[in-house]
């Protein structure tokens, strides 16, 4: 049988849509007759993205719960049994051979009615420290893809399947793009490239940093690559100058990531594992900004290990300069840095995601 059928849910961030489609595209490619739906939370970004790489979504009436007493938290009970019920009422329609959850508030009210309703189910945790919705989902899922270690904590050992995160297929070939790379950016050769990288919309903090240190980068002989984000591209395009090449937004991240000497980046999930398989140093400065403060969490995960360095916002004013003047002027540690975090690399994480989803649909057809 290989006209299976799957729905995925996930969404709200960039983090939990990207992991969904790209196993999606590899159950396709195992799967040619296999059919797909997705489910999100209308108004958020997967309404958009989703279709955009030609999948069909349908949104839920969901949204988290703040962290303080809001309408939205009043509406919140409304929401879940409108997004329980909603949920029945698809899942009855498509009739899915089994549900992948990648986190986010939409694959909640999704996987626990499909749980009730005898269909397989199974997560994918992105972080190291897991989200509200996955610890609440790990109860009836099969299997839990996790991309970092000890997760027991939060989850049941004999489910947990340590896979990394699902990447984009072609960060695994930039090794031989740095002398197209440098072209493309109109980069001069022979010189060090720093590439800066605060996510699509961008960051604050770092973007601040980045301006007031351009003299520092200029002095060090450092070429930017900086992607100050969409709502920051009209402040910063001024800066714009010889080696300071300024982007709301970059299209080609393995070109980018190909001509980069160092980084610096926030420590999402997605963005931890595709660091890893790129090889290269990094200075993470992660977002005080999120749940359970996991971005922190996860580049500790990596700095532990030696394999990248770290400042919070707080350290950024007394510390940056000195940590990126040895960064940059130390080739040692440069490599150290770069050797350490390519071990971390799990390059296999979709097809081994798709391997451990194929097994369960097996044992289900052989019961």
């Amino acid at each position: 049988m290989s006209n299976y059928k799957f729905i995925l849910s996930g969404g709200g961030t960039g983090g939990h849509i990207y992991p969904a489609i790209a196993i999606a595209k590899a159950l396709q490619a195992r799967y040619p007759q296999a059919s797909f739906l997705f489910v999100g939370a209308k108004d958020k970004m997967e309404m958009e993205k989703v279709p955009q790489e030609g999948f069909d979504i349908k949104g839920l009436w969901i949204s988290g719960i703040q962290r303080k007493l809001t309408l939205t938290n009043l509406m919140f009970p409304f929401k879940l049994i409108s997004s329980l019920f909603r949920s029945r009422q698809i899942i009855k329609a498509f009739e899915p051979d089994l549900v992948v959850g990648t986190g986010g508030f939409a694959s909640g009210p999704l996987l626990k009615m499909a749980a009730s309703m005898q269909v397989p189910c199974v997560l994918q945790e992105q972080n190291s420290y897991p989200g509200i919705t996955n610890k609440w989902l790990a109860p009836q899922a099969e299997k839990i893809f996790v991309a970092y270690d000890g997760l027991e904590r939060f989850f049941p050992a004999a489910k947990i399947v340590k896979t990394g995160n699902p990447v984009r297929s072609d960060l695994l070939k930039i090794d031989h793009l740095k002398e197209e790379a440098m072209s493309y950016f109109d980069f001069e050769s022979g010189k060090p490239v720093l590439f800066v990288m605060g996510g699509s919309l961008g960051a604050k903090r770092i973007n601040e940093l980045v301006a007031q240190h351009l003299d520092l980068f200029k002095e060090l002989g450092v070429q930017v690559l900086w992607q100050c984000g969409k709502l920051y591209y009209e402040q910063y395009k001024h800066l714009a100058a010889e080696g300071v090449k300024v982007k709301p937004f970059i299209s080609r991240m393995d070109l980018a990531y190909g001509c980069a000497s160092v980084m610096i980046s926030r420590a999402g999930a997605s963005s931890v594992s595709e660091l890893s398989i790129v090889g290269k140093p990094v200075l993470f400065i992660p977002s005080p900004n999120v749940a359970e403060d996991h971005q922190t969490k996860n580049a500790m995960a990596v700095v532990e290990k030696g394999a990248a360095l770290m400042l919070s916002e707080k350290e950024l004013d007394a510390s940056f300069e000195t940590v990126f003047r040895e960064l940059i002027t130390s080739k040692e540690q440069q490599q150290a840095l770069g050797t350490n975090i390519r071990k971390m690399a799990l390059p296999q994480a979709t097809e081994n995601i798709v391997d451990e989803i194929v097994n369960i649909l097996n044992i289900r057809k052989n019961k």
